[in-house]
């Protein structure tokens, strides 16, 4: 009995539990994939006519005019986290039988982002990939018009979600964790204020402050541009004669730089100031002293990213987005108790 007697049209999810195959698999086959082995090819032709399996003729015609290459808009690959995006990006396109064109552009330039949109909006692509980092990045790609689906991943939310971003959530674990060492008083060094991801981890920052206790105070904020460098001037910044026992930084580079600055003001970490970052990133676990930081699941973001393209129209029938992994409290021996 073919699904479509229980009152919908077979989907790829259903040709593959027949042909005991991943979905990538049937999405080769329909393609027209030479490099698939012969008893599996088989298996899959035999479960496309068992079910009567009809893809989506529009959606197959625009995956197959447009060629199984997908643009992507990247920035920063030398830094970790933009990295480990990407890298999680191309997997999961590979897997959907795509390859990922890499346009890197300074998310800071305005003339050099018009030139990479230009770029890559010449190309034959079966979608656009954005990582957008920053505001001008995701109004300058918002006023081109393009001819293939796009999807914008600005470390947000997907509209309608109910679900907080990964960003939020891990801002208010580590500061759940500095209001149970005991901590009132902070200083905040936070990300540039046009970054999406920043904003929200400054939001978290803010909201843990107004629901913590009434004797928990801020003695101030001031912004990075997420290198070493400017945590280590925003640290130097920090007023010393402000009870200040934990600073929250935007993320880990950001922490290297304002653990230097401390411990050249002669600040102890963490017996006089706790301090965390964010991102986990490898080498957060050998900062002396060692960081307490949010680890993101960078890899699986990205390749959410491109399951939520693919579901744009770029596959006939396109997988329900990947989850990444929640975000998870690494303690290192940057933080303890206040004067421990």
């Amino acid at each position: 009995m073919s699904n479509e007697s229980k009152g919908r049209p077979p989907t790829i999810y259903d040709v593959a539990a027949l042909a005991g195959v991943s979905h990538q698999t049937v999405s080769r086959f329909v393609k027209g994939h030479t490099n698939i082995r012969p008893e599996i090819r088989d298996r899959v032709e035999s479960a496309v006519k068992a079910l009567d399996y009809k893809p989506n003729g529009a959606a197959r015609a625009l995956a197959t005019s447009r060629g199984n290459r997908i643009g992507a808009l990247v920035y920063e690959l030398m830094e970790v986290g933009p990295n480990k995006i990407i890298h999680g990006a191309s997997i999961r396109a590979r897997e959907a039988g795509y390859l990922l064109d890499i346009v890197s552009l300074d998310p800071n330039d305005d003339a050099a982002i018009v030139q990479a949109i230009g770029l890559i909006n010449q190309h034959d692509l079966a979608g656009v990939m954005v990582f957008a980092p920053t505001d001008r990045v995701i109004d300058a790609v918002g006023r081109v018009r393009f001819t293939v689906p796009v999807h914008v991943e600005s470390d947000m939310p997907p509209q309608g979600s109910a679900t907080p971003a990964a960003n939020e959530v891990g801002a208010g674990m580590l500061m759940d964790h500095l209001a149970a060492l005991g901590h009132r008083r902070f200083f905040q060094i936070a990300g540039p204020p046009d970054w999406p991801s920043a904003r929200a981890r400054a939001a978290a920052y803010d909201s843990a402050l107004e629901n913590l206790a009434d004797t928990t105070t801020s003695a101030g904020t001031v912004h990075g541009d997420w290198t070493a460098a400017s945590g280590y001037r925003a640290a130097m910044e920090m007023p010393l004669d402000a009870g200040v026992t934990a600073l929250v930084v935007g993320n880990d580079q950001m922490a290297l730089g304002a653990l230097a600055a401390l411990g050249e003001r002669g600040v102890r970490v963490p017996n006089e100031v706790s301090v965390v970052g964010f991102d986990g990133i490898p080498e957060s676990e050998f900062y002396r002293p060692s960081l307490t930081t949010i680890r993101l699941d960078l890899e699986g973001l990205g390749a959410s990213a491109i399951d939520r393209l693919l579901s744009m129209g770029v596959e006939a029938a396109a997988p329900t987005p990947a989850v990444p992994a929640p975000p998870r409290l690494i303690v290192g021996h940057s933080t303890a108790a206040p004067g421990a």
